[in-house]
């Protein structure tokens, strides 16, 4: 006789295979338009628009040496009278027919993004962290209503009130700036730094905060060394949600800058080649442009997964 006992909130082995494979599928599936770009900035640009496409093709750094170079083409004679190239990229561009010209405008334009996605990421967790913790604790007169009107701020698009702005920005002298861009980016998701953060702080007990006060805590100490450690998971969750935003950002990026404060989305699509789109210096650009929001989830990957589980159980 079986007296095992199975518990009726316990999927069966059956629906644990279905969920599985359903999660590897979509896994797998997201995974192909990534998996393609990176291919596609190892190759030449004949195997990059060849029809129908190449699973296997010659591998080729001239997409990043591309990326990071200007070129100028130059006739066969006055080709032949240079000396010979002195690096692998230099020989890569001969091999085009072409010389260098200088540095392209990538690098910069990546450490905009880096400047204004990681500033703007900040500065919203901060001023998320210290809102959510004053709706959570204090009474605030109207906090519903105020609530409800942080989160009204997200419900139009942001390009609706692009021109108004833009004229702004001109006018206060923030147009194509660090600073203008970076609290642009902390006022679009600064509601949802809050929202998200309120929930966390009213999972945490306020005994803790309390106890912590009776041993001599200040407020701030007890919010920094009790609240904060516990807020950690939501902390950081909301941070990588902020820097998706900030680090994708486009509509923005191209209005309301032009060249010093220009991020990486609207410069790469305006990376060109001979005869249309250098789709291997675009294939790289996109390719570097994924790795800082990969390594910053992957650092806080536990932080994620816990922080979307959060509060979904009470004991």
């Amino acid at each position: 006789m079986n007296t095992q006992v199975h518990s009726p909130l316990e999927p069966s082995a059956r629906s644990k295979w279905f969920a599985g494979s359903v999660v590897i599928t979509y896994a797998l599936i997201s995974l192909i338009p990534l998996a393609w770009i990176f291919m596609t900035s190892f190759r030449t640009h004949s195997d990059a628009i060849a029809y129908p496409p190449k699973l296997v093709a010659e591998q080729s750094l001239i997409g990043y040496v591309n990326l990071f170079t200007t070129r100028s083409r130059v006739g066969a004679d006055e080709l032949a009278a240079l000396p010979p190239p002195a690096t692998w990229y230099e020989k890569q561009v001969r091999e085009q027919q072409m010389i260098l010209a200088g540095p392209s405008r990538f690098a910069d334009r990546y450490s905009n993004s880096l400047i204004i996605g990681f500033g703007s990421t900040l500065l919203s967790v901060v001023l998320g962290t210290l809102a959510a913790y004053a709706f959570s604790r204090f009474r605030v007169p109207g906090k519903d209503d105020l609530l409800f009107f942080i989160l009204s701020t997200r419900m139009m698009p942001p390009i609706a009130i692009a021109i108004p702005i833009y004229l702004m920005f001109r006018h206060v002298g923030l147009s194509d700036t660090h600073l203008g861009l970076i609290m642009m980016y902390t006022v679009v998701n600064l509601s949802l730094a809050v929202w998200l953060l309120k929930g966390f702080m009213d999972e945490i007990p306020r005994e803790y905060e309390e106890a912590a006060m009776v041993d001599g805590y200040t407020r701030w100490q007890s919010f920094v060394k009790v609240v904060l450690p516990q807020a950690a998971t939501g902390i950081a969750t909301t941070a990588i949600f902020c820097l998706i935003f900030s680090w994708n950002e486009y509509a923005f990026a191209l209005l309301l800058t032009s060249g010093t404060a220009q991020t990486a989305p609207p410069f790469i699509p305006t990376i060109i080649g001979e005869g249309g789109l250098d789709w291997p210096a675009m294939a790289a650009g996109t390719a570097l442009f994924l790795l800082p929001v990969l390594f910053f989830t992957v650092l806080l990957r536990k932080h994620l997964l816990r922080g979307i589980t959060f509060g979904a159980i009470r004991k």
